[in-house]
């Protein structure tokens, strides 16, 4: 499948029904303006008749224009959801000429201290995150994220995702109706933390046994008086009076009930929307387990999701008949309406509330799987990794970097094939190490979270990752560069001791120090990750690291990263090679800048 094709097909679609659907809007509105006006007249003319004749007009023209402006509002659901898919479509062609921007980075995830997200660019923007990330839920983003900053480290878990991600990348359709729905409401960025909240708050109003009884005593008040006054046994001022101070009476539950409505309502009114995506869900045929066992958590006391968020929504929706001043004097006045609905509110969530979380979950996990599905979909040329649960391997052929443009990307390939094993990559400046290096985090990353991999084949086994390629030092907490990446070496120590298996990316270790002591603690620190049986990369220009494989020819390999000078030009191929580096080139680059050598 040509992907460009298929995406623009699609917009190209989607801009036509839009345009399709904006000219009916354009003659619906002319033709309400035609019988409003058309009603207007015959009103005046027919002011002088009989009631039947303007009662007829009334009919005539009302009826009609009610009925216009229902299919009005629908039609401005469907312009919605055709200006959605051209935004979304648009942005799926714009990542295919590795244009990311359309889609949220993460940003709030960034962290100096994560093992390895702020060396790797997980988070931020041109990021790994950036580049996977499709959700459409808060939940689903941040799902999204937990999976990228703790990546599974047991196989069957990974194969199980795997077969999931396999399976929703068959289902572009869903995917991208999924999608669609979700981002149709783009007022909402809250999370799981505040439906929690709303759910864990007490019940106010239903606490107070008063309440219910309020609310059954007001309207058989009113019934009450109101018979006796049909009847004659009493006067109906006395229905009038008594309505008139329920209306007063229930006015001083309007500033409480409003503090409430409006801490949490932006929230619950975003529940319609998961009902909807989970209905979608529901209605997907799905087989792999993680799929199946996601489908079955969307269910209550024997009710599906969907049917028991809509009750809620409906309630939200009938405490909003307060806002409008008639409705809020004659539905306070014969049963104390607001107070009503609160409680009904609270039995709801009573009821069904320590589910919510659950589905919310759920859904996020959906939403998440979804992203990573058409990740898979969007590259095809990817493969799966096969994955193994004996330490440790990572052998990858062919490997790239997921986040450079096709045509500019080297692969390499990437053995390390028994535990302990460490490759030492020696280069020359500029000639692709630190790339090769975050290559193989990302690609590490990818295999971990269940996705497919830029690589033609990639056997691996989950340990937990760890880097140090960017240490900084820090003002704030008074620490310079060469103590910060002393604090990551130690907690990589520890680490190990304390038995965690892990694969640790290093690029140039203790770089902020002189040259002897640099060589002196790095041989040191290689030979204890060594004993730790620990597994890894480490980057230098340090030559002399390339000695080390004299001393541990069994569990050590060199590799290097060339610059050729040719015809007085510096050229660069990227390409990996066995053994030490040979050509230096800073001498060579001072003297083209014009930067003497003595």
């Amino acid at each position: 499948m040509n992907l460009k094709n298929y995406y623009q097909e699609k917009l190209d679609n989607a801009q036509q029904e839009n345009e399709h659907i904006q000219k009916r809007i354009l003659h619906i509105s002319l033709l309400r303006i035609s019988i409003f006006i058309a009603g207007f007249i015959g009103l005046c003319f027919a002011y002088a008749q009989e009631g039947m004749i303007i009662g007829g007009i009334l009919v005539a023209t009302l009826v009609p224009f009610l009925l216009l402006v229902k299919l009005h509002n629908r039609l401005y659901h469907q312009k919605d959801w055709c200006e959605t898919s051209i935004r979304h479509y648009k942005a799926e062609l714009a990542s295919l000429e590795n244009d990311h921007s359309a889609f949220d980075g993460g940003k709030e995830w960034i962290d100096a201290l994560h093992p390895f997200s702020l060396d790797l660019d997980v988070f931020g923007e041109r990021s790994l995150f950036q580049f996977l990330n499709r959700t459409c839920t808060p939940f689903g983003k941040e799902t999204l994220s937990r999976w990228l900053r703790q990546p599974l480290d047991k196989k069957e878990a990974i194969e199980t995702r795997q077969q999931a991600i396999k399976e929703l990348s068959k289902y572009p359709d869903f995917r991208e109706t999924f999608r669609i729905t979700g981002c149709l409401y783009k007022n909402n960025e809250t999370g799981i933390k505040d439906l929690k909240t709303w759910i864990e708050a007490p019940s106010v109003f239903l606490q107070k046994k008063s309440n219910q009884w309020i609310c059954w005593a007001v309207p058989c008040i009113n019934i009450l008086l109101f018979v006796l006054g049909m009847m004659d046994i009493l006067s109906m001022s006395w229905f009038g009076l008594v309505f008139c101070s329920f209306v007063i009476a229930s006015s001083k539950l309007v500033r409480r009930i409003t503090r409430i409505q409006e801490s949490y309502n932006k929230t619950l009114k975003m529940l319609s929307t998961y009902a909807r995506l989970i209905e979608l869900a529901d209605k997907q045929p799905m087989e792999s387990a993680l799929l199946v066992s996601l489908k079955q958590k969307f269910e209550s006391n024997q009710l599906k999701a969907p049917k028991v968020l809509g009750m809620l929504a409906k309630e939200l929706d009938r405490l909003d008949l307060r806002n409008n001043l008639i409705l809020y004097a004659l539905l306070e006045g014969s049963m104390f309406w607001q107070l009503r609905q609160m409680l009904r509110i609270e039995r709801w969530k009573q009821e069904h509330g320590t589910h919510l979380l659950q589905w919310l979950e759920a859904l996020g996990k959906l939403d998440a799987l979804c992203a990573l599905g058409t990740f898979a979909f969007n590259h095809p040329e990817y493969t799966y990794p096969s994955l193994t649960d004996e330490p440790f391997v990572f052998q990858a052929k062919d490997m790239g970097h997921p986040l450079m443009p096709r045509q500019q990307c080297v692969v390499n390939d990437a053995d390390i094939p028994q535990r302990p094993y460490f490759l030492i990559i020696t280069e020359a400046n500029m000639a692709g190490k630190s790339t090769y290096l975050r290559t193989i985090g990302c690609n590490y990353i990818l295999a971990c979270i269940g996705a497919p991999v830029c690589c033609s084949s990639l056997h691996v086994y989950p340990a937990h990752l760890m880097t140090s390629l960017r240490t900084s030092d820090s003002l704030a907490n008074n620490e310079s560069y060469f103590f910060a990446e002393l604090k990551r070496l130690q907690q990589i120590l520890e680490r190990l001791k304390s038995g965690e298996e892990m694969f640790i990316i290093l690029d140039e270790i203790l770089k902020g120090t002189n040259s002897m002591d640099k060589q002196k603690g790095s041989f040191s620190l290689v030979k204890q990750l060594l004993q730790l049986k620990a597994n890894g990369i480490i980057a230098t220009h340090d030559l002399l690291l390339g000695e080390l494989k004299r001393h541990f020819p069994n569990e050590i390999s060199n590799y290097c990263f060339e610059a050729d000078i040719q015809n007085d030009e510096l050229t660069f191929s990227y390409k990996l090679r066995e053994g030490v580096a040979q050509n230096m080139n800073a001498c060579f680059l001072m003297q083209k800048m014009g930067i003497a050598i003595s």
